[in-house]
């Protein structure tokens, strides 16, 4: 067996170089930790200081943290009173539950086919997916690049729909200078904190709003459907261990443990932000005008997350997709691929969907390989993944 090389043996013993990664430190852990020597674990004060710092870093008027990405779309859904017969229109490239969240409330998502320069939804596309019976618009941030929410805002305008941002990938990023997450075009906006994200809570997820009761009714939902609020009830009782359940609702909290650790992370999103960029800012430099892929685009009203860093292979390319992906896995890069179209999957396809549908999209998806990219990866990670990848490509 050929010995490695000394770079090649150093990373063979170094940590797998995953799509994405958490960068948690000992502050993070310090936080957590004081809040499991105290009295409240759950329930306390940490959720609401985690919700008003969110809130205030996006420049929206109310922030309610869930216990998951999918769970903030299912209040979120839910409150915007999206039911049966109801329809939502929404990107094929996507994670699941963008548009399972629409099935768990007898609603049916519409997809919409994609820009292939961003992987954003393209807002010509949904134009033609509007009906009677769309009750809402889920634009997809793909990779945290913002989708061209002004365009998107004209829609709606025109049809009386509501916009329910999935700004999953998407929390730190910016379209028009303002934060995503400030609802100044949408009715709402959900962020996921999964380790992979801008910031994680472990898991967990939010809605943010400026409409007061939608605010109400996301708290309530929560919370079983419960408010211990007076000022609320249907029914008025005196005593102080009075609550009402005034919708079903769900058990989907967010701990203060949870909080605790996202009220740190947040105060570190910028940097995180701006590192994501600087590794960003390296691949283009290095990708540029390469005979094997082509890269996102970054637009001129968009300020990009990076979530994701996914190159679209070439044409001639694209066959090669699972050899190279497995070769990428061999060498330790973490590589992913974002996302089967969602109507691809078996459960969708016993609804009725078709493959065909969003033709841009399973383009893309046949393209696509998310490389390695988060906050804690140094310049020589980079370098290797770099390396690696003109390697594999060569090869192929």
């Amino acid at each position: 067996m050929e010995e490695l090389t000394s770079k090649d043996a150093r990373f063979k013993q170094r940590r797998f170089l995953s799509y994405g990664h958490q960068l948690i430190d000992d502050s993070d852990i310090e936080a957590v930790v004081k809040v499991l020597k105290s009295d409240m674990i759950t329930q306390g004060p940490c959720v609401g200081e985690f919700e008003q710092n969110l809130s205030s870093y996006c420049r929206a008027n109310y922030a309610v943290v869930f216990s998951s990405g999918t769970a903030a779309f299912h209040a979120a859904y839910f409150v915007a009173n999206i039911k049966k017969g109801d329809e939502i229109i929404t990107s094929p490239i996507t994670f699941l539950s963008t548009a399972n969240a629409a099935l768990f409330l007898s609603a049916r998502p519409v997809f919409a086919d994609i820009e292939e320069d961003t992987g954003n939804i393209n807002p010509g596309f949904i134009k033609k997916a509007i009906t009677k019976k769309t009750k809402a618009i889920v634009p997809v941030h793909y990779a945290g690049h913002p989708v061209h929410l002004e365009r998107i805002s004209e829609l709606v305008q025109e049809h009386n729909l509501l916009v329910i941002e999935d700004a999953c990938h998407a929390l730190g990023a910016e379209y028009k200078n303002e934060k995503v997450g400030s609802c100044r075009y949408s009715d709402m906006t959900v962020f996921s904190f999964h380790p992979v994200k801008s910031i994680t809570t472990g898991e967990g997820g939010a809605v943010l709003t400026n409409n007061k009761e939608y605010y109400k009714k996301l708290i309530m939902f929560r919370q079983h459907g419960m408010t211990k609020n007076k000022a609320d009830f249907k029914e008025f009782s005196s005593g102080d261990w009075y609550h009402e359940m005034q919708i079903l609702g769900y058990n989907y909290r967010l701990t203060d443990i949870q909080c605790a650790l996202g009220i740190s992370q947040l105060k570190k999103l910028d940097e995180f932000i701006q590192r994501r960029r600087e590794i960003v800012e390296i691949y283009k430099d290095a990708f540029k005008e390469n005979e094997f892929f082509d890269l996102l685009v970054e637009k001129n009203y968009a300020r990009s997350s990076w979530h994701l860093y996914p190159i679209r292979l070439k044409d001639r390319f694209k066959d090669k997709k699972r050899e190279i992906f497995t070769k990428l896995r061999e060498e330790g890069l973490g590589v992913q691929v974002h996302y089967i179209p969602v109507y691809w999957q078996p459960y969708y396809r016993q609804l009725g969907y078709e493959k065909g549908i969003c033709p841009k999209a399973e383009d893309f998806y046949r393209k696509d390989i998310s490389i390695p990219l988060y906050p804690s990866m140094d310049n020589e990670d980079v370098a290797y993944v770099i390396e690696k990848i003109f390697e594999v490509f060569q090869e192929a």
